[in-house]
């Protein structure tokens, strides 16, 4: 349902309500609740409406264990209260995993509570790979001071890094996903960049050793990781393996919100628009 657009030649593009009695988003989100994971969830979520107005969002906690009326509902507690609410529709909810790549122990969980839901529910795929978590990869590195911020200035950043090492969890599927993010985000840069998985051992250690075989002499780790999927020490010690300084994981950059919603656009049908052109 499109706005009336503006005339002229700098007119906004448009901007997208979701139909009147549309499926609620349900945002599941995995690890352990707690306040800043929330609060991440609720920026994520106010970012979802701002990119598609109308839009009924709910955060459910795949890992959580209280009812919806709790600070940390859990996913099936809040795929019931809908079903309480949306008895008889089609679909109820679409529910999107909070997650940059498929992580198969997340997942099946997730899938689990759909499926012991009364709801009728949509289930859509995780967030990535997409070309908007290598805009969201860089701007993090960026601000850690380990990429410049766009190639085509002239400056030099002194600790900029010559080789990334993508970081994710999920295992061997996780990584070959998260190294589709990694060859856009090595385009961005012009260096070379390796997926590994938090979870292989090694794995991060063997990246490391072959970016520097390679040629590369100072390198960075740059989780492809929303946050709240592992514990911040985690990536803390995945650094040190590597020897390199790593950038903050991507939270709720606005890219992040923008996926949730171009994910459940596309379980309804819609095309959202993203710099002028639609996202599939």
């Amino acid at each position: 349902m499109p706005r009336p657009r503006q005339t002229g030649r700098h007119r906004r593009p448009e901007a997208l309500s979701a139909p009147e009695g549309a499926p609620v988003l349900v945002l599941a989100v995995p690890g352990n609740p707690s306040a800043a994971v929330l609060s991440l969830a609720e920026e994520v979520v106010s970012i979802a409406r701002s990119e598609l107005s109308g839009l009924d969002p709910r955060i459910g906690f795949v890992d959580g264990d209280g009812d919806q009326d709790s600070e940390f509902p859990s996913l099936r507690s809040v795929l019931d209260q809908v079903a309480g609410e949306r008895a008889g529709e089609d679909t109820a909810a679409v529910v999107v995993p909070l997650l940059a790549g498929p992580e198969a122990s997340v997942l099946r969980r997730i899938r689990q509570a759909v499926a012991d839901s009364k709801a009728q529910v949509e289930l859509t795929e995780v967030l990535g790979p997409h070309p908007l978590l290598a805009e969201a990869l860089h701007v993090r590195l960026s601000e850690a001071g380990l990429a410049r911020a766009d190639r085509a200035r002239l400056f030099t950043v002194a600790t900029a890094a010559d080789g990334i090492i993508l970081a994710t969890v999920g295992g061997e599927e996780a990584a070959q996903a998260a190294g589709v993010t990694g060859l856009l985000l090595a385009a961005r840069l012009a260096v070379p960049v390796l997926a590994a998985a938090l979870d292989e051992d090694g794995a991060i250690a063997q990246a490391a050793e072959q970016l520097r075989s390679s040629g590369s002499g100072t390198l960075a780790l740059a989780p492809c990781l929303i946050g709240p999927e592992i514990a911040p020490q985690l990536l803390h010690t995945a650094a040190a393996e590597a020897g390199c300084s790593g950038a903050d994981a991507l939270g709720p950059y606005p890219a992040v919100g923008k996926l949730v919603v171009t994910q459940y656009a596309a379980a309804l049908g819609l095309a959202m628009q993203q710099h002028g052109a639609p996202i599939h």
